[in-house]
């Protein structure tokens, strides 16, 4: 069918344009951003010099420096989703009585979502000075193997603590570094991984009420339409039951924008619920975005001077204390060492 063709193309362009920007979001050299410059190496041959400039430029500035854009994009989105929401959907699941409490889920997680994500925007998420890098450098031990003692950025010219990495976009050194987030536009580090935990279990949250109300009211009204047991003229002039693809076609030219809304929410839980699942193992784990990628890439990284060639480099997660101390960690970051007492 024509109306299925064209709704599966939209969920797919919806979940492949969310999927490249949660990559672009975490990975400094991501997916989109190599698709780009090598789409602009080939534009290069019939696009004007000055016209190449400025492009470069523009996606520099995008992809390299702090931006408001993507936060803008954030609350634009949300306000989409959410005056459709209470045009459409509240009203008629109100004339049919749903239960108000139901109804009031998703601005509720909305609330507690928008607290989360100013918190998060705001918050020092562990910026390393040349005050403060002694100090931090006695709060997580050097592994030998991802983070080594001795190191100094060229950047700042401090002393690199354990865990931390210089952010290019924000022009400093971050302690326990994870990834630069443009969607709250700032840092992911030991002052603000709580934050943007929360910020991402209630984001998914409110996606999925969204989701679940919209959802319930389309159901209930194939219900009270009995549509459901209807039958329907195929081409050949044989009668034939509604199956779900025409429930779906009716459904869309009924309410249009309800199911496209509903598309969008769909996916964006889906893609929210497996980021939030990850974060949740790095957290439990006690690991950054930052350490797994370099833990994954690390078999084909050079040895270390000071490794005989015959010993290759095995990587450990040292800083692991088991599943609620880990937790507890996220919310409440060490301040110093925590020595092993001797036996």
């Amino acid at each position: 069918m024509d109306f299925l063709t064209l709704f599966l193309a939209y969920l797919c362009s919806v979940l492949a344009l969310a999927a490249l920007l949660c990559l672009c979001s975490a990975r400094k050299e991501s997916f989109l951003t190599r698709s780009i410059t090598r789409a602009s190496q080939v534009l290069s041959l019939v696009v004007p010099r000055q016209l190449q400039r400025v492009t470069q430029q523009a996606l520099h500035r995008l992809f390299h420096t702090r931006s408001c854009l993507f936060v803008v994009l954030h609350v634009a989105l949300q306000a989409a989703v959410f005056g459709e929401y209470t045009w459409e959907v509240f009203v008629y699941c109100w004339e049919l009585q749903f239960h108000l409490l139901l109804l009031l889920l998703p601005y509720l997680l909305l609330a507690g979502n928008l607290g989360c994500f100013l918190l998060c925007s705001r918050a020092n998420p562990g910026t390393v000075t040349k005050s403060n890098a002694a100090s931090l450098a006695k709060v997580y031990a050097y592994d030998g193997v991802l983070f080594q003692r001795g190191l100094v950025c060229p950047t700042c010219t401090v002393e690199k603590p354990a865990r931390s990495k210089h952010c290019s976009v924000c022009r400093t050194c971050v302690h326990r570094f994870d990834h630069h987030c443009v969607w709250v536009n700032n840092c992911i580090g030991a002052g603000n991984a709580g934050l943007f935990l929360l910020y991402l279990l209630s984001l998914t949250a409110t996606a999925g009420a969204v989701a679940a109300v919209t959802a319930a009211f389309l159901i209930q009204v194939l219900l009270l339409s009995n549509v459901m047991h209807g039958t329907y003229l195929d081409a050949q002039g044989q009668e034939q039951p509604v199956e779900i693809p025409l429930l779906v076609q009716h459904l869309f030219l009924t309410f249009p924008r309800i199911v496209f809304m509903l598309g969008f929410v769909i996916l964006l839980t889906l893609v929210l619920g497996g980021y939030c699942s990850f974060s949740l193992y790095l957290a439990l784990t006690n690991q950054t975005t930052n350490e797994w990628c370099k833990s994954r890439r690390f078999g084909g990284s050079p040895h270390l001077p000071s490794q005989p060639r015959d010993r290759p480099l095995i990587y450990k997660n040292i800083y692991s204390k088991g599943i609620w101390r880990n937790l507890k960690e996220i919310f409440n970051p060490p301040t110093v060492l925590e020595r092993k007492k001797k036996t």
